[in-house]
């Protein structure tokens, strides 16, 4: 599947409340602590007879506690494409002042820590918001301190303060296999407290988002609203987190995906932790779909595997031996199908890890061992005291997955606040500033130096597939 078409299908699971009937919605700090991972129930057992049927209702009583009702209220920018082009604000004297729009969308999501008040939901359910609140089954509802969020894995750690709290068991998603019966939990469409049943479709999902990690695909029904909620076995564990589904409608149509409770485990103690996910990186450039004619070119014995482009200089990769043209195969004793997959394996690795690759080239099968060396892609926020005009953006250079034909460096915009002279001046999240006053940027250094003094700015910058140039007086 095209990642055109995949594109216009997969959507998030949160839903805007002002219009629950009808469209889908997009739906950090803190001090360090530690989390309590539930130790998960005994041994498998069958489905219990309740009335003289087989039910899951048993099975359900104590976990439908642990699922909680998620409501946001924010503000995000609305724009007219227009404003976009610098020449025609010139012309028409127009200025760049965006409007905010005030929404409010609902979601789901798991208590996993009763002591401590930790839920976990998707990012995309908070993102942007002002006002979090929290709804628990028993119709209680507390307002929710965001501890951390993830975008690159759609992960987001919140915390209330209430007593007599449920927690949901964490399983073993490594465990799951195709086939399995698995029970969705949440709010779809606001409907509170609702199940559904399935099995897993398939598992190992990747390439489906421009986040990281892989996927289980499931075809209990889960809408938008499920977003945050649960995915548990019949063993009453969580074993995923429903984040997106296919759908050209914006409603099921049985296939949907959840994160892995495995990889959620990881991200939540990070994010509890310190704040923040730290990602690793090995710096190799790929994505080429390996085809049989490339694959006979190359001297290559297979076509599945990630295919590397280019290794880039004074890397992890580098420094371990790897080439362009290598087609890794393995990682760490599991199968690599794309390059997809080893982004998000590599990603997903913290740094210090080492990561044992198992890859052809001309022919023969080698063995490479990668250190996993820290993202480059630092962002920084630039002040009024480094430069008045730029003041509320914040800018990390171009990391290994953005390198591409087009951009090999720069400096990336990360983030614009609304209003601030970094949004007046026109810059947009995700442009990328190639060079300032006619001077390449490859380095946060290089950048801070340039755009430092009082004289006039030319920022050159690449915007999606175009290009222009924003002149700062």
């Amino acid at each position: 599947m095209s990642k055109e078409f995949a594109v216009k299908l997969i959507a998030p699971l949160a839903v805007s409340a002002s219009i629950l009937g009808a469209a889908l919605m997009m739906s950090s700090a803190p001090r360090s602590a530690h989390a309590d991972i539930p130790v998960p129930v005994q041994p498998q057992q069958q489905l219990p007879v309740q009335g003289g049927v087989p039910s899951l209702a048993p099975m359900l009583k104590p976990v439908m506690p642990a699922v909680v009702n998620i409501s946001v209220t924010g503000e995000v920018e609305v724009r007219n494409p227009l404003m976009d082009d610098p020449f025609f604000r010139r012309f028409f004297d127009v200025p760049d002042q965006p409007q905010e729009r005030e929404f409010q969308s609902v979601g789901s999501g798991v208590i996993v820590d009763a002591a401590k008040g930790y839920v976990i939901t998707n990012n995309h359910v908070v993102k942007d918001a002002k006002e979090i609140k929290v709804r628990l089954n028993d119709d209680r509802e507390f307002e929710a301190k965001l501890i951390g969020r993830d975008d690159g894995t759609d992960v987001a750690v919140l915390q209330i303060k209430a007593d007599q709290l449920t927690a949901l068991p964490l399983g073993n998603s490594d465990g799951l296999q195709v086939g399995d019966f698995v029970v969705a939990i949440g709010s779809p469409y606001n409907l509170r407290q609702t199940v559904t049943s399935g099995i897993v479709s398939a598992l190992g999902r990747t390439g489906i988002s421009d986040g990281l990690g892989d996927f289980i695909q499931t075809d209990a029904s889960i809408n938008p609203g499920n977003s945050g909620g649960a995915l548990v076995n019949l063993k009453g564990e969580l074993v995923g987190v429903p984040s997106m589904i296919y759908s050209q409608s914006g409603g099921n149509v049985g296939i949907g995906f959840a994160i892995p409770v495995n990889l959620v485990k990881n991200i939540m103690t990070q994010l509890i932790d310190h704040g923040s996910v730290e990602r690793g990186r090995i710096g190799v450039v790929g994505g080429q779909e390996v085809t049989p004619e490339l694959a006979k070119a190359l001297n290559l014995p297979s076509s599945r595997g990630a295919l590397i482009g280019r290794v880039v200089p004074d890397s992890p990769a580098a420094k371990a031996g790897l080439k362009a043209g290598d087609l890794i195969v393995a990682a760490n004793g599991k199968d690599i199908t794309d390059f997809p997959q080893l982004r998000s394996i590599v990603g997903l690795m913290r740094v210090g890890d080492k990561v044992d690759f198992k890859l052809y080239r001309d022919g023969k099968l080698k063995n490479v061992t990668v250190t996993i060396g820290k993202d480059t892609q630092q962002t920084v926020a630039v002040t009024k005291d480094v430069s008045p005009r730029l003041a509320g953006a914040t800018f990390a250079v171009v990391d290994d997955s953005m390198r591409d034909d087009d951009i090999d460096s720069g400096i990336v915009v990360k983030s614009v606040q609304q209003g601030s002279p970094a949004a007046k001046a026109g810059l947009r999240p995700n442009d990328v500033i190639i060079a300032v006053n006619r001077q390449p940027v490859t380095t946060m250094e290089d950048f801070n130096k340039l755009i430092a003094g009082k004289g006039q700015l030319l920022l050159q910058l690449r915007r999606g597939p175009g290009a222009l140039f924003l002149l700062l007086q």
